[in-house]
């Protein structure tokens, strides 16, 4: 851990996906945050799944941050996010039947709300776009971002006034009452509905720039969390099949209210191989048994909505691009134990058009071809194995191939779903 002079702001580390979301980064948050004092969200809403285990306790999370098994550990919902109440309310209460002490949980004044009519218009868009549906989880997250936008959001800190609250859920009804296939509440339940969650939630909701900066100011260690991955960013993934949020590690800063002096170390996390859910670009998509033994074998299903994720080789393209949108300390390398047995394992090195080398720009062009390196597999379970210099001679060339195609260290490497299955 860094250390800072004496009334110097100490500094955040951010944990961000580099590929298309589900890379592992919830077990990533929930060994490191052993060694913080707040885990943070800085964005994105319940379509994240982030799921930890740790020895009996499995438990999948949407909205409140991975560091929740460290009992020592308090919890912070950013500013940059959108909640579905009714979701929120949901975890916390699981949380709790389990024992979790969730009063730990603070939620920014400045979140944006996702309300039922939200939903209702994703998937009227969705059912819009037919055939080039882009494959969100109809959970209202979009169009919750473009009310943020547009200025007609309601906020946490909305909940503190019921009758501005009323008008503004109230206009919003009306905007899309029109949408054909979608039952909507009325807005006198809505309105009931919401001013109840409200004052369940209210010990939560905290002024979220003050909260932050009181935490970084008295020295605290901050672990900032990402959600999805740096490849559905809203600017800079593979536009329009992306999020309605910005993943990468810049929009920690936006979604947190804090300057980029404040951030220390930024470790991203990937994935052994690749995997996507919904439409858009995948270049090293295999479209054959080695996919499907992959999805077996990895449990490539979604945390949220259960979908079957597209399975590919590890994309060093579209990883060497990520690493520079994040500006990246190091790597962190999950379910390299899903390759254990595979007699070859394919690392895609490199993009083409006709013959001429391209960047991950290009990931979608309709004549693309990509160039596979085919490395020896290895036969041996690692699940075990806790050093990554004590890993089998060909997955040690693995991760050295993932380092040197990254320019990047790899610190640790996951051979198991549980906490401690973890080689450093």
């Amino acid at each position: 851990m860094p250390t800072y002079p004496p009334g110097v702001m100490s500094k955040a580390d951010i944990v961000v996906g580099i590929q298309w979301g589900d890379e592992g980064k919830g077990r990533i948050v929930d060994l490191y945050a052993q060694e913080y004092d707040v885990v943070v969200r800085f964005g994105g809403g319940d379509n994240a799944g982030h799921q930890i285990k740790v020895r009996d306790t499995d438990i999948a999370l949407r909205i409140v941050p991975s560091g929740v098994l460290n009992p020592h550990v308090e919890l912070f919902i950013g500013g940059g996010t959108v909640i579905s109440l009714a979701g929120l309310l949901d975890e916390l209460d699981r949380l709790a039947a389990i024992g979790i002490d969730v009063s730990r949980v603070k939620v920014s004044d400045r979140a944006h709300i996702v309300f039922p009519y939200h939903g209702a218009a994703d998937r009227a868009s969705e059912r819009a776009r037919g055939s080039g549906a882009i494959g969100t989880t109809g959970r209202g997250i979009g169009p919750a971002y473009v009310d943020k936008v547009a200025r007609s959001g309601i906020t946490f800190a909305d909940l503190r006034r019921p009758e501005a609250l009323a008008d503004k859920i109230r206009a919003n009804l009306n905007r899309v009452a029109s949408l054909d296939g979608e039952a909507l509440p009325g807005e006198a339940d809505l309105v009931a509905q919401t001013l109840d969650s409200a004052a369940r939630l209210a010990p939560h909701v905290v002024d979220g720039v003050s909260y932050i900066h009181e935490k970084l100011e008295r020295d605290k260690r901050v672990l900032i969390e990402g959600a999805q991955g740096s490849l559905l960013d809203v600017g800079y993934g593979t536009y329009p099949y992306v999020t309605s949020s910005h993943t990468i590690a810049g929009g920690a800063c936006t979604g947190l209210g804090i300057g980029p002096t404040a951030v220390s170390r930024v470790i991203g996390v990937v994935k052994a191989y690749c995997t996507r859910v919904g439409a858009g670009p995948f270049p090293s998509e295999l479209h054959d048994a080695t996919g499907e033994r992959l999805r077996a074998a990895g449990g490539e299903f979604g945390t949220v909505t259960g979908r079957p994720r597209r399975c590919g080789w590890f994309d060093a393209v579209a990883g060497r691009y990520a690493v520079r949108l994040n500006g990246l300390s190091a790597l962190a390398v999950t379910k390299l134990d899903v390759l254990s047995g595979f007699e070859r394992i394919g690392i895609v090195t490199d993009y083409r058009v006709k013959g001429k080398p391209v960047d991950f720009a290009d990931a979608g062009a309709p004549d693309l071809q990509v160039i596979v390196e085919e490395m020896d597999g290895w036969t041996e379970a690692i699940s075990e194995i806790r050093s990554i210099r004590d890993l089998p001679k060909a997955a040690r060339r693995y991760i050295a191939r993932i380092e040197e195609l990254l320019s990047m260290p790899v610190e640790l490497v996951s051979v198991g779903r549980e906490r401690s299955q973890l080689a450093r």
